[in-house]
This record gives structure tokens, sequence and C-alpha cells, in this order.
């Protein structure tokens, strides 16, 4: 069976996905989604990004990528290297934050879901748009937001 993994992020039309450790907007119907997208899944992240979580998600797997091989949290797996957490993680995997993992991973990434937020936002952590690699199959305009999803194109 071969590695499905996405990418999960909202981003503002800055480019901002973060302030503080958390994220900048209060969207419900992007928690909804977020949850629709990583139940059932592993989710691999940061750190910092499991820090800003109010808790374990119920559901879901939880691999934090962190560089200190010491850090543990009950119900937490931990990798020190991508690899190893993709080897935690098996073969239905989403990423979740923060920049740098995504970036990490962004390589391999077989399918990309952005919620754009409109508007500019004050923010510590940006990501880049995604780039001509990926191409839109899908997108639910909302009020203030749009669900977007894109594919890797072919090589």
């Amino acid at each position: 069976m071969s590695r499905d993994l996405v990418i999960i992020v909202a981003r503002a039309s800055d480019g901002t996905i973060g302030h503080g450790g958390q994220l900048p907007w209060h969207l419900p119907a992007d928690l909804r989604q977020f949850k629709a997208l990583t139940m059932g899944k592993a989710m691999i992240m940061g750190r910092k990004t499991f820090d800003s979580l109010p808790g374990l998600l119920p559901g879901r797997r939880h691999v934090v990528l962190t560089r200190d091989a010491a850090w543990q949290r009950p119900g937490v797996e931990t990798a020190t290297t991508p690899e190893a957490a993709l080897a935690l993680a098996g073969d239905d995997v989403a990423v979740i934050g923060g920049a740098e993992v995504i970036a990490l991973f962004e390589p391999i990434a077989t399918r990309y879901e952005l919620t754009e937020v409109e508007g500019d936002y004050a923010g510590d952590t940006r990501l880049p748009a995604p780039g001509t690699q990926w191409r839109e199959i899908a997108r639910e305009p909302h009020a203030g937001f749009a669900f977007v999803s894109f594919e890797r194109m072919p090589s």
C-alpha cells in the first residue's frame, strides 16, 4: 500500500499560520474541517504545535517530531527524524505543522488541504503558499475563507 501523506494547514493571505503558539483567528468551520480530515490518522507535528493543542485530540495518533530526544508526553509518540516519524505514523498520515515540519514533509506529500484565510494577520510563523508542484482540484468558498484541496502535479 502506498502512503497517503497530506499537509493540513490554515494560512492567511500574508502567509501567517500562527502567532504566539496559537491561530490568530477563530474559524469554527475550519476546526470542524480539521477534525474531519485528521480523524483516524496519525498526525505528525512539531513540539510547539503539540503544545498549542488543547490536549490529546481523540481518535487520532499524535507523533511529535522534536530535536529533544528526552521529550515525552503521555499518549504521544516521539521521533527525532522525519524518517522515524514516518515509520511510527504508517500509511495514512496528516502533517499539521508547524512551518518547519511542513517544509520537511512537503517534498513527499501527496495532497495539500489548505484553509485560505482572507486578510493579513499579526503573526510570528509564516508559510509560503503551495508552489507550482501543486494543482488545485477543489475549492469551497465561505465568507472570509476557503477550503482548497491540491494534489501533487506529475513530475
